[in-house]
């Protein structure tokens, strides 16, 4: 089956980033990326419970941290396991509806294209220096103020790319992007967000690899006009083993 197909047998909440939640160790390396502190208001979009709350009061010492989900189921579950106060709330509603104005940190790590356009119109009136924490891309047409792959930081206002090539490269910070470094980057991007017990962190990295680099050829960013050799042996492995089939892309 093509790579498409294969990820439309995934649950509609993974791929959608529902039920999917960053483990400690990613927020304590995003909060220290960001240097949040106490002079921060830190908003969580799409909290899901309320460990990023917590963490952002309890180690980080934040002035005020907000977490805001559209399940209230999960919000009444965050609220009963950490409570509120003047600087701890846990709000229900759709994030585009959300008043976000005070914030100074935003961590926002949405996929879907409709909702990052929505969003988009709020950042962009927010005050300045205020700092859009995302995970693996950047914000749309943006270039990233600083990046620790695969956390990347955008801050109001925003700094325009002239085009996807520019986005791309200012991502990897290189001038193209070869095997090594498709590796490298979906290595860290597996590592990152990975549970402890996951064990299939490989089958996910090499995906994560080929599509880094397929990309990138279709942008012309590739280093070389030939298709490295642990590139295509990758394609046949996943072909061969697990019936994925990436081929297709490379023509297009």
């Amino acid at each position: 089956m093509k790579i498409e197909e294969y990820l439309e047998t995934l649950p509609e909440n993974i791929l959608n980033g529902e039920d999917v939640h960053l483990p400690e160790k990613s927020l304590r390396e995003i909060f220290k990326f960001v240097n949040l502190g106490k002079n921060d208001v830190f908003y969580h979009l799409g909290c899901g419970n309320e460990k990023g709350v917590k963490m952002a009061i309890n180690e980080f010492n934040v002035k005020k941290a907000i977490g805001i989900d559209n399940n209230d189921e999960k919000i009444q579950h965050a609220k009963e396991n950490f409570g509120e106060s003047n600087c701890v709330q846990f709000i229900c509603k759709n994030i585009e509806d959300s008043d976000i104005s005070e914030a100074s940190v935003i961590l926002f790590w949405f996929t879907d294209e409709n909702m990052i356009n929505k969003m988009m119109k709020k950042f962009e009136n927010l005050k300045p220096e205020t700092k859009i924490i995302t995970i693996w891309g950047p914000l749309q047409d943006c270039l990233p103020d600083e990046v620790n792959f695969p956390y990347i930081i955008n801050k109001t206002p925003f700094k325009r790319a002239e085009n996807l090539q520019e986005q791309l490269l200012s991502i990897f910070g290189v001038k193209c992007i070869d095997f090594v470094t498709a590796w490298e980057f979906a290595e860290r991007y597996t590592k990152s967000i990975g549970m402890p017990e996951i064990q299939n962190d490989r089958f996910l990295t090499i995906i994560q690899t080929l599509m880094i680099w397929i990309n990138a050829k279709k942008l012309g960013v590739a280093c070389g006009e030939e298709i490295p050799e642990s590139i295509q042996t990758y394609i046949s492995i996943m072909k061969m083993h697990f019936d994925i089939d990436f081929e297709h892309l490379l023509d297009e």
